[in-house]
């Protein structure tokens, strides 16, 4: 299983890979810096376009990124029939109810505040690595 996180923060990208290594996920992590990025990734094109990068079975992706956003990367792929069964948790510094309503709007399947303490965010990867990985049946 393949999970691809969009975050443009180097750190956070680097403490994901760590909580999830250290909550016991051994299978692939592949990372994106922005949302541009991200759907040059889902889509193979761009500079992925001559890359064989294996398909995510789950995005984790943040909200505030710079040239696409969250919001609108998630727009776009929830409004892509190819696209829309990937499933896709938010992970964000935001807790505001404005982001959490947009997000269920537009189609997201979790959201989850990023913790600021290393070893709860290691809790909550391994949370959401037994939910997602280990729990639901994925497309």
């Amino acid at each position: 299983m393949t999970i691809l996180i969009a975050d443009d923060d180097s750190d956070d990208r680097l403490f994901m890979e760590r909580a999830l290594r250290q909550s016991g996920y051994t299978q692939t992590i592949q990372f994106v810096e922005d949302g541009e990025e991200l759907m040059e990734y889902l889509n193979q094109s761009g500079r992925y376009a001559d890359q064989n990068v294996p398909w995510p079975d789950l995005l984790i992706l943040d909200l505030n990124m710079p040239r696409k956003n969250g919001f609108q990367a998630l727009r776009e792929i929830k409004d892509d029939a190819k696209l829309r069964r990937l499933p896709v948790v938010v992970m964000t510094t935001s807790s505001a109810d404005e982001d959490i309503l947009k997000t269920y709007t537009l189609g997201v399947n979790s959201f989850v505040t990023k913790p600021f303490n290393f070893n709860r965010l290691v809790e909550m990867v391994g949370a959401l690595k037994t939910y997602w990985m280990d729990t639901v049946k994925l497309p």
